[in-house]
């Protein structure tokens, strides 16, 4: 698996966990609930240890930590909170889990994780998710979609994307023109063609053949992939290009889409910021300000409210002036 170390979150030097979890059953004990030593202890510690403040909780106190934050927040501050102690390993899974239980199933979450995560993560995923639900994935997943994007979420789950390595041009070459092929030069558009080159090939090949292709057809990929698919196929194609070219600049996007326009979406705000935050929140916040001329905790100042955005903030660990 990737190692990333460029998050906002690290292991807290002189970590103690009983006297954290001291703090917080203070915090939390009697009338009304203090929410800043809350939040101070749980933005500041890694998530593993995290893991080690809830058992010591349990350990001194025979309560559950998690049980009792419940119990003391509410709303967006309680998701948030609830969100940071999930453990590491099982954080993607159970975000897969919510977005296809129930009626209707949240694509965004789907194809946010599936487009960004390495192959790698992708297997891990899989087998928690075989562990935690006693469930295959990719079954839960097939029954509850369809058609050409079905198809495309097939091909990310496999984990099978070519490993990088040397560059073979005249493959690049090839790949560019057969994406030409099948959406611009066509009466309707060949879907395969693009499920298969994007789903299969490595990131550093595609990243030349979608330099090639601009070359070749004098159009972004995202442009073609925007009039020649529609609905959900075409959000997760643009969502595996997007991500191609930089995963840094694809959870910024969806980070001003979150907090753009009447209303946030705050479930997409916590997801991004909880799971990036240990690995390459940092690099986010960068490609948030030169993509779109403000700092990301600009964004979330002006967006939210209250201790949620308190904590927010905490998370996202600073201003980029």
């Amino acid at each position: 698996m990737a190692a990333y170390k460029r998050g906002t979150v690290e292991d807290f030097p002189g970590f103690d966990a009983r006297a954290d979890a001291e703090v917080l059953r203070k915090s939390m004990k009697g009338l009304g609930t203090d929410e800043e030593p809350i939040l101070k202890i749980l933005t500041s510690r890694s998530n593993a240890q995290r893991q080690e403040i809830a058992l010591a909780f349990k350990t001194l106190f025979g309560r559950d930590l998690v049980s009792d934050l419940k119990s003391e927040l509410t709303g967006k501050l309680e998701t948030l909170v609830v969100s940071l102690m999930r453990p590491a390993r099982l954080f993607d899974a159970h975000a897969l889990k919510h977005a296809i239980k129930g009626a209707g199933t949240d694509e965004k979450v789907l194809n946010e994780i599936l487009a960004s995560r390495t192959p790698a993560e992708i297997r891990n995923i899989k087998k928690v998710y075989q562990e935690e639900y006693e469930a295959n994935l990719e079954d839960h997943i097939t029954s509850d979609t369809s058609g050409f994007y079905q198809r495309m979420l097939v091909v990310l789950l496999q984990a099978n994307r070519d490993p990088d390595g040397p560059i073979n041009e005249s493959l690049v070459e090839a790949d560019a023109q057969q994406l030409f092929r099948a959406g611009e030069l066509k009466w309707g558009t060949d879907e395969e063609k693009f499920i298969t080159i994007l789903g299969v090939r490595s990131i550093a090949h595609l990243r030349r053949v979608l330099d090639k292709y601009m070359t070749i057809s004098g159009f972004q990929i995202e442009e073609t992939i925007d009039r020649e698919t529609s609905g959900p196929l075409e959000k997760l194609l643009l969502a595996t290009a997007k991500c191609v070219r930089s995963v840094p600049a694809f959870f910024a996007e969806s980070l001003f889409k979150a907090m753009k326009g009447a209303g946030t979406d705050d479930d997409t705000l916590i997801r991004i910021l909880v799971s990036r935050s240990e690995i390459d929140l940092l690099d986010i916040r960068k490609a948030f300000r030169r993509d779109f001329a403000k700092s990301l905790y600009h964004a979330i100042q002006k967006d939210t409210s209250g201790d949620y955005r308190k904590g927010l903030l905490l998370l996202c660990g600073g201003e980029d002036d």
